[in-house]
């Protein structure tokens, strides 16, 4: 019986340059959450329990993104890792324009 052994494909160096160049992204969008949040949290109204928990999800979401994203491109090739974290950063963009949507329609996130 053989067991298949997936060795490293991608030198270290590579694999910090990559996900170091992705992680600025992924900042990026940690940091614009944040803003949104402050912003939000010190407006006229404030927010309720229910606009704190929506608000927080898009600084949580891309750093959960990211870990996954590593997970299952650290041991590919410099493409498949670059695509994986790519797509961990297109789900986490999406999601924050979907808060950013859902926080200028919904009036139940305010006033607490």
């Amino acid at each position: 019986m053989s067991t298949a052994t997936r060795t490293r494909v991608l030198p270290t160096w590579l694999v910090v340059t990559i996900a170091g160049l992705f992680g600025l992204f992924y900042a990026y969008v940690v940091w614009s959450s944040v803003a949104l949040l402050i912003t939000q949290a010190t407006g006229p109204l404030g927010l309720n329990a229910l606009g704190w928990v929506v608000y927080i999800l898009p600084i949580v979401f891309p750093l959960i993104a990211f870990a996954v994203a590593f997970g299952i491109g650290a041991r590919r090739t410099a493409g498949e890792f670059a695509l994986a974290m790519l797509a961990g950063l297109t789900l986490s963009a999406a999601f924050w324009l979907a808060i950013v949507g859902y926080g200028a329609t919904s009036y139940g996130l305010y006033g607490g």
